[in-house]
């Protein structure tokens, strides 16, 4: 897969993708990542690429000429991403759709905001990472490309690597504990050490759909539910104390 990110700031992103599994996902060729610094295509010498909105009001807006120009630039047809807090939230199942994607072209945004002929030219698909304020789109983007990237055939280096991950399924992560087996007087749950991988993997289910419905109940609406999930949340929903 290809990733290019537009930024004003691409040093951000220096220690991100030279660490870790994006590190790994690079050298292993199954990412490549381009950064394009969006001042390198302002029209005047100061390399300005914001100014005053039309209309008044606080701050500073993205030019549309530089961010068109610096998207022109890249070669290919890429599925180009806005990352801004008006987007749709980002959730697993959008993260793995685009790693099945051969390139993607990522803007970030800054400023109080981008001139919205941007939007209206490129049409991006625009993404939030949540419901609050960030100074630009650098971290969002970072988050995006790492949600991405570890969904990618080879990079986890084990094939179910991801797959018992918080919202993999739609659940919470269930428990995890290594060694030592007792620290503090707290002990790792028998049925982990038993050697029995049937129990095990049944303990670890009933665990995490235990947590998703003390954490996260809205997303069982939508999670894959088994005949024993569905048991389960019935017998959690009886034991559930009434409000007083």
């Amino acid at each position: 897969m290809r990733i290019d990110i537009l930024s004003l700031f691409p040093e951000m992103f220096t220690g991100v993708l030279g660490s870790s599994i994006l590190k790994r996902a690079q050298e292993g060729g199954h990412l490549s990542v381009g950064l394009v610094n969006i001042r390198d295509f302002s029209n005047n010498k100061h390399r300005t690429v914001d100014d005053y909105p039309f209309g008044g009001g606080p701050g500073m807006v993205l030019k549309v000429e530089p961010v068109i120009s610096a998207v022109e630039s890249v070669p290919g047809d890429p599925h180009v991403i806005l990352m801004t807090p008006q987007g749709r939230p980002l959730r697993q199942e959008r993260a793995h759709e685009l790693s099945e994607l051969e390139h993607l072209l990522i803007v970030c945004g800054h400023y109080e905001g981008i001139d919205e002929r941007v939007r209206v030219l490129l049409q991006p698909e625009e993404i939030s990472i949540g419901d609050y304020i960030l100074t630009g789109g650098e971290l969002p983007a970072m988050v995006l490309v790492d949600a991405v990237a570890r969904m990618l055939p080879g990079v986890l280096g084990e094939s179910a690597g991801g797959e018992d991950e918080s919202f993999y399924q739609g659940l919470l992560e269930y428990p995890q504990y290594t060694r030592p087996q007792e620290f503090r007087g707290l002990v790792v749950p028998e049925v982990l050490v038993s050697g029995h991988h049937e129990k095990v993997d049944r303990w670890r289910r009933e665990q995490a759909v235990r947590r998703t419905w003390e954490r996260r109940p809205e997303l069982l609406r939508e999670a894959e539910l088994t005949k024993e999930d569905r048991r389960l949340l019935a017998e959690l929903n009886q034991s559930k104390p009434e409000k007083e």
